[in-house]
């Protein structure tokens, strides 16, 4: 099936391209979110002669893109989410929850703007890309957390697995030293009877 694009398709083609689709693809995607029309004549037509507008149209929303990609790109934002004490979530961060919790930061983004590659399903920093315009596409790092206190160990460079391991160590470390106490207070309450026995000796001597 032939469309004409309405803007840029990563992989696809630029504005004004005609490229063969899969039908399918064409109806639930290009046409239903308006990224393209079908290719018949009146539809070329009609683009040619709306052409220089939705070029200038294109051209401001990608500078308000470009402004607004200059703010987000990199940032980091906090996930707070239910898990095991292995790190593995209860369930996965969705692109609305990252659209979600960057807006409410202040960044205005749409779901649908939002591409996770892998699913989310451990704590830790997590990247995913924010497509804010065809042709403008930054990154920021979700950091995903059971408390706040959590998420800034993790911002410093800890993962959950250093995290867990430390307060193991730190574990034994108090059991051992209780130990330590409590054998070296056995040898005190020892060391009189020592004493009282080096004395017998002596007398029997």
């Amino acid at each position: 099936m032939q469309v004409i694009l309405l803007e840029r398709v990563a992989k696809l083609g630029q504005m004004g391209d005609v490229v063969d689709v899969k039908p399918g693809y064409a109806r639930n995607y290009l046409l239903l979110q308006k990224k393209a029309l079908t290719a018949s004549e009146d539809n070329i037509k009609a683009f040619e002669a709306q052409k220089a507008q939705l070029e200038a149209r294109n051209l401001d929303t990608r500078k308000e893109a470009e402004a607004l990609a200059d703010k987000l790109d990199g940032e980091q934002f906090v996930v707070i989410r239910q898990a095991s004490d292995g790190g593995n979530l209860y369930g996965s961060v969705t692109t609305r929850d990252a659209a979600d919790t960057a807006t409410e930061a202040g960044f205005s983004i749409d779901r649908k703007q939002v591409i996770i590659r892998a699913p989310i399903k451990e704590l830790g920093l997590h990247e995913v890309e924010v497509h804010l315009h065809p042709e403008v596409m930054v990154t920021i790092s979700l950091n995903v957390a059971r408390s706040p206190e959590e998420a800034e160990l993790q911002a410093s460079g800890k993962s959950i697995q250093e995290l867990a391991a430390e307060e193991e160590a730190a574990a034994d470390f108090e059991i051992a030293e209780l130990f330590d106490d409590i054998g070296a207070a056995a040898s005190d309450d020892d060391a009189p009877e020592a004493v009282v026995e080096a004395a017998e000796d002596s007398d029997n001597a």
